[in-house]
């Protein structure tokens, strides 16, 4: 009975340990703290030097659980990722994430050598451990700080946060056999980071593509597709690394292709995952803070502080600024993404690994990556939302997300009913506007519920209810947001075959005899955009208008407001492109065709 007893009070323990994390998540969000930090710091707490008094020193548990978490993490992250948002940056993200990785290690290494008196591989193996970044810690923080990144920063950002913990996760490995083994040659190195890739790579697309035919084949009872989805992560993980392939990295690509493929149950996958990763977050880094021992930190703190200022303010401003070289970013956004590489759940977990194997000094990397992690998380992760603002590389977010309801339509993939307030300067309202693939439902209105018919006119305060395909629902929020007023066409761009985008169709198809839908003729050229593009237009936007096409030539108030007329005969003008683009864009569509996205 005894030992009963015990079991009972450990989850009685565990839970309310949990469920302290969740509480003070809304105090911290509150005053835009750190999540991560506030469960650390619960850990410590609650371990043999705190207050609470639990002894816990299991290695082997905490990183299973870190795998696990950092699994689901990389998944989810994964899955939210639009390919078509980061196609444009796939090239310098992956730079960022393997070369911007060993360049962090190699800067970082001198300091950690000489202040920790360790020899070269074991400080760079301090290097390695906390080179890579966290997505989870950015992008929670710049949702809890009310931003909205630039698209290329935020894309640039986020396929870097998601794709160098792989490579992290390999040059750790390396390093902690190099010591262990205490020989190994440059060979062996690069054939285990060409396997691990390479099968990574081929677990991942394949995964990722079994899971999608299996949500959508499978007639699995309504909840289970989610339970399924995560599991099958985990599954996908496990075979990766059996096979000695990168499962990191097989994570991510098999959420990727699954988050962009039409799939029933995507939200409520999503929301699965999301409480999923919550949970083991807050599990794993509770399991970290009661690892640690403030009265030996102490004896490497100096040591671990020079170690996370040269990190921050050395390695990682040098590594970015020179990985972003030769693409075109400017000062400030270069130096937003070097600010912006805070360490979180992958730096401690990665730590683990040499008191895993019994490294001599494996307390030491876990003690420096664990302060690292904190002066990350309090220098970088509270100043998140002034350094975007004073660099302009991000807009406050004013506006509420849309609410979205999942419809699982019997005999197809199912669509999103999605909810507007409707507001009186939005797109929708002024206007009339809205996608030819869209299809207004219902509408409520004084809690009542009428068809968009009987609901005529619709008013400022009404919620109106359309059905949308799953992949584009989201596009439809610029026609339910406040629009700014849009700038007058600069008269110089104007010409020939340049026009304002307030002329209307009718007037193009009298000067170049093209042929209208029904009902077209009063649409103006920045609508026709608008009605027709499945996202919002930016600069070099086309859309076809019978034999001509419309290009977008300058954008205002988020909408066209110059239009540029590529006529029949200007067709054959393709605009030459250089072997680096040509090679850019074959490995784009190699990548769409095999990977399905």
């Amino acid at each position: 009975m005894t030992s009963l007893d015990a079991v009972s009070i450990a989850i009685l323990l565990g839970a309310i340990l949990v469920m302290a994390g969740i509480l003070s998540s809304l105090l911290a969000l509150r005053f835009g703290a750190p999540l991560l930090l506030v469960f650390l710091v619960i850990g410590m707490l609650a371990g043999d030097s705190g207050p609470g008094h639990i002894e816990f020193q299991d290695v082997r548990t905490t990183y299973l659980v870190g795998s696990v978490a950092l699994a689901l993490i990389l998944f989810d992250g994964g899955l939210r990722t639009r390919f078509q948002s980061i196609r444009t940056v796939l090239a310098p993200s992956m730079v960022l994430a393997t070369a911007g990785v060993l360049l962090t290690a190699f800067i970082t290494a001198p300091v950690a050598k000489y202040t920790l008196d360790l020899g070269w591989t074991e400080a760079m193996l301090v290097g390695a451990v906390i080179a890579s970044t966290d997505a989870a810690a950015v992008f929670l923080l710049v949702h809890a700080q009310g931003l909205r990144l630039r698209p290329r920063v935020g894309a640039t950002l986020e396929a870097e946060s998601g794709s160098n913990d792989p490579f992290a996760v390999f040059l750790t490995l390396m390093l902690v056999e190099l010591i262990s083994v205490g020989h190994g040659s440059v060979g062996h190195f690069v054939f285990e980071l060409v396997r691990e890739a390479v099968l990574g790579t081929l677990f991942g697309i394949v995964g990722g593509r079994l899971v999608v035919i299996g949500l959508n084949k499978v007639a699995l009872p309504q909840g289970l597709h989610a339970p399924f989805v995560t599991t099958a992560a985990l599954v996908i993980f496990g075979a990766a690394q059996i096979a000695h392939g990168s499962g990191f990295l097989a994570v991510y690509l098999a959420g990727l292709i699954v988050g962009n493929r039409p799939t029933r149950a995507h939200n409520s996958v999503v929301t699965f995952l999301d409480a999923a990763t919550w949970l083991a977050q807050i599990v794993m880094f509770v399991l970290l803070g009661l690892l640690v021992s403030p009265q030996r930190l102490l004896d490497s703190l100096l040591p671990a502080i020079a170690v996370a200022l040269v990190l921050m303010l050395v390695a990682r401003p040098v590594a970015v600024f020179l990985c972003l070289r030769p693409f075109r970013f400017n000062w400030r956004e270069k130096a937003f993404i070097a600010w912006t590489g805070l360490r979180g759940a992958v730096a401690i977990f990665l730590a683990s690994i040499p008191m895993l194997v019994g490294l001599s000094n494996a307390y030491l990397y876990f003690d420096v990556a664990f302060v690292v992690v904190i002066i990350s998380l309090l220098a970088q992760g509270w100043t998140l939302g002034v350094a975007a603002r004073k660099l302009h590389v991000a807009l406050p977010r004013t506006d509420r997300g849309p609410r979205r309801i999942e419809l699982d339509l019997p005999g197809q993939l199912e669509q999103q009913l999605v909810g507007y307030a409707i507001r009186p300067k939005s797109l929708y309202f002024r206007r009339g506007l809205i996608p030819s693939w869209s299809k207004p439902t219902l509408v409520i209105r004084n809690e009542q519920i009428l068809s968009p018919i009987e609901a005529e006119p619709i008013a400022p305060g009404d919620y109106l209810y359309l059905l949308a395909p799953p992949e584009k629902a989201e596009s439809l929020d610029r026609f339910f947001v406040d629009m700014p007023p849009s700038a007058a066409p600069d008269p110089h761009l104007l010409g020939d075959f340049m026009v304002s985008a307030e002329h209307t169709l009718d007037e193009v198809a009298g000067i170049y005899g093209v042929k209208l839908g029904e009902g077209e003729d009063k649409l103006t050229l920045a609508d026709y955009f608008d009605i027709h593009l499945d996202n919002a237009p930016k600069e070099g936007s086309t859309v076809a208008l019978d034999t001509i096409v419309l290009v977008a030539r300058s954008i205002s108030g988020g909408r066209v407001n110059v239009v540029g007329l590529r006529l029949p005969e200007d067709e054959e003008e393709q605009p030459v492109l250089t072997r680096k683009q040509q090679v850019r864009r074959k490995l784009a569509d190699v990548w769409s065709s095999v990977a399905g996205v």
